[in-house]
């Protein structure tokens, strides 16, 4: 099994920066890749971006590309997402994910709210 705990979430004003951290425990040699989703009042829950563990590459929704950066440490089991020029768009409820190597398994964290505010 694999937890996910997030961090980083708040209030910013439009403009400014965030960085959501989400640190992986348990069967942590399982996972293939780790992202971030997120959902907005009314809206569905879409993809963000992603990065394998492997070979460290990346994915990103189009409205963040530039904007939003993924990474990762290896030796900490914890993916980032740095937020910046943040929009009033961006308000959502981000979600931690990871995939297991086989792409049988999903794992969610509990999700952290970020807010802009104008």
């Amino acid at each position: 099994q694999v937890q996910l705990v997030e961090s980083g979430g708040g209030l910013v004003q439009a403009g400014g920066s965030l960085r959501l951290s989400c640190a992986a425990s348990g069967r942590t040699s399982s996972l293939y890749s780790m992202g971030w989703f997120r959902q907005a009042p009314g809206k569905e829950r879409e993809f963000v971006a992603d990065i394998t563990w492997s070979f460290g590459s990346t994915d990103y929704l189009d409205s963040v590309k530039g904007r939003f950066t993924i990474s990762r440490d290896n030796a900490k089991n914890t993916v980032y997402l740095q937020m910046n020029s943040l929009k009033l768009e961006d308000t959502a409820v981000y979600y931690c994910a990871a995939r297991s190597l086989q792409g049988s398994t999903d794992y969610w964290g509990q999700g952290t709210q970020v807010t802009v505010s104008s």
